[in-house]
């Protein structure tokens, strides 16, 4: 899960968003939205749709199965 970190830490700091800013907007603590960040734990099914949603991202570029950010619609 380390490239859905690191890939989550970047698109939160392109957009210039604080770790705070995030976590509110998943609903979760700025603990978890942490734990995300350091690969200290895995995001639910509901988190993970989200974080796409959120950053207009494939869950594969999240995941590190592709290198492309756009979403099959």
């Amino acid at each position: 899960m380390m490239i859905f970190s690191e890939r989550i830490r970047l698109l939160r700091a392109s957009h210039c968003l604080t770790q705070v800013q995030m976590a509110q907007a998943l609903e979760i603590s700025e603990r978890q939205y942490q734990n995300l960040e350091l690969a200290a734990s895995k995001p639910s099914y509901d988190n993970l749709l989200a974080i796409a949603e959120y950053f207009g991202v494939s869950i594969d570029y999240l995941v590190g199965r592709t290198e492309n950010p756009e979403v099959n619609r």
